[in-house]
């Protein structure tokens, strides 16, 4: 029984390491510019953002406490009423600091905002870059 008890409790811990970091309503409102020019927006100051990024020694998912830290960011950008986030630089153990600015109506061109930010550089629609692969959906899946 208490070996048991001791095998679960590790990795109970472990799954409750992302419960509470949610998007909040106002941080709904905030964009990230990954390679967007915001130079034509007012920069309202630095938010600087942790969480874990391991456990004991174990290391945490680095796609997992970057998308943490993204959601962290745009909740406390929000709080400066600010509607635009650019990272500043890259996450190190576990902290990343990021941008907050002030854009209003000018929106960040389409290109600028890329669908995924694992690969900040997409090419346009209906082309694939030399050595790519495009993907289309399957009907009925």
């Amino acid at each position: 029984m208490r070996k048991t008890l001791l095998l679960l409790v590790p990795i109970a811990l472990l799954g409750a390491c992302t419960y509470g970091i949610t998007l909040d309503d106002a941080g709904k409102n905030v964009r990230t510019a990954w390679s967007g020019d915001v130079s034509s927006c007012h920069d309202l100051g630095k938010v600087t953002v942790s969480v874990m990024d391991h456990v004991g020694p174990v290391n945490r998912n680095d796609i997992k406490v970057r998308d943490e830290l993204e959601v962290m960011a745009r909740n406390e950008a929000a709080k400066m009423h600010a509607d635009t986030v650019k990272p500043l630089a890259d996450p190190k153990d576990g902290s990343q600091p990021w941008g907050a600015y002030q854009c209003g109506n000018a929106q960040l061109a389409p290109s600028a905002r890329p669908a995924n930010p694992a690969n900040p550089s997409p090419a346009p629609s209906g082309t694939a870059a030399p050595g790519a692969f495009e993907t289309y959906p399957v009907k009925g899946n």
